[in-house]
């Protein structure tokens, strides 16, 4: 995570809690959507650090429909937001509303939200369009005083923007997901430790590497983690990365025998 400047803290600190009290009471008076996205365009402007006259766009015009709101900075759109009323409950169908949104107007980076519950997606531009949820949080929860905290309003802030935190978060949450992991179950490297523990239990169990990973794969595994496109591209990843791990290690034999 990236170091929080002073400001960036302090103004976390002094309005997270206000709009944790006027998003309680917006909640109690059941507002409806408009009165929703006046609070959420405070919340981007005080609590997030956006121009709230030059930054935030209301009602951008995307072929023929508009979007709630926009975050424009250096004339360059950095998230489309999708908002409802604070007392509909986000679903499916609102999720694709807003990544029909990015895709149709080429940007990546979308946000739904109901002022309480946020999700942010970023889009993969494949045929057909896909997205990752990159973050989400409740923002009654959010402790303004927590790293863990700070670090979900950083990567959606006017500051997070320069130093590429989304990106950088997005990347981290890409790193831990069920393809990767599953991705690793199956690398010869933890197949052989399988081995080797399974000879510990019983020294008598004669079972190669090959009936390990086909046991993985058809009775331990989801077949939704070692199969498709998400487990095929996580698999690539992880191949990479092992031969990248190798490669260095066999360059560094090659120094120490010159030496």
């Amino acid at each position: 995570m990236a170091v929080l400047s002073k400001k960036t803290i302090d103004r976390f600190s002094k309005n997270v809690s206000k709009f944790q009290g006027i998003l309680r009471l917006a909640k109690d008076r059941d507002v409806n959507e408009s009165d929703t996205v006046s609070i959420i365009t405070d919340i981007l402007a005080d609590v997030l650090g956006y121009d709230k006259y030059l930054e935030i766009t209301r009602e951008l015009a995307i072929r023929s429909t508009y979007c709630d709101l926009a975050i424009k900075v250096d004339n360059n759109i950095q998230y489309l937001i999708e908002a409802k009323a604070i007392g509909i409950e986000l679903k499916e169908n609102h999720l694709r509303q807003a990544i029909d949104y990015g895709a149709n107007h080429g940007i990546p980076w979308v946000i739904l939200t109901n002022g309480i519950s946020w999700e942010i997606y970023k889009i993969r531009f494949e045929k057909p369009i896909n997205y990752d949820l990159v973050c989400s949080f409740n923002f009654l929860e959010i402790n303004h005083k927590k790293e863990v905290d700070q670090e979900k309003l950083f990567i959606i802030s006017k500051e997070g923007l320069s130093k590429d935190a989304r990106e950088d978060f997005h990347e981290k949450v890409q790193s831990f997901n069920r393809f990767i992991v599953g991705a690793i179950i199956l690398n010869e490297n933890v197949v052989n430790t399988i081995k080797k523990e399974l000879k510990k239990l019983n020294a008598g169990i004669k079972v190669d590497n090959d009936q390990i990973q086909k046991m993985l794969s058809s009775e331990v595994l989801k077949r939704d983690v070692i199969e498709g496109d998400e487990a095929i591209k996580a698999q690539a990843r992880m191949k990479r990365f092992y031969k990248k791990q190798e490669s260095a290690a066999s360059k560094i034999k090659v120094e120490a025998v010159s030496v």
